[in-house]
């Protein structure tokens, strides 16, 4: 079975053929194909290539499904003996991608 590794906003996720994958949000719409050429190391049956920095004539190739929201994290700023209590919280936004090829170079 071939995989990937690959760079998408300076995250690097390990993609294989079919497989659904969470990438920092990105523009598109959902439906609409992506490539992503900064491959750092590729595998195919026991050949394993690793890129210096990037693995030459190598993509993954995507298609959108959709943006999604991360589970919320919680964040408290609090000063002792001060009366200070502050509690915020924040959802990352992701881009879901259905992963179509991947091309080893």
């Amino acid at each position: 079975m071939s995989y990937a590794i690959f760079r998408a906003a300076g995250q690097q996720i390990r993609a294989t053929e079919g497989q659904t994958v969470r990438v920092p949000l990105m523009d598109g719409k959902p439906g609409a194909k992506v490539t992503f050429s900064e491959v750092l190391l590729t595998s195919a049956d026991d050949k394993v290539v690793t890129g210096t920095p990037m693995v030459k004539g190598a993509a993954v190739k995507a298609e959108i499904l959709g943006h999604v929201k991360g589970d919320k994290i919680f964040v408290w700023r609090f000063k002792r003996r001060k009366n200070v209590r502050k509690k915020t919280g924040h959802r990352q936004q992701y881009t879901e991608v259905k992963i179509t090829g991947v091309k080893v170079g």
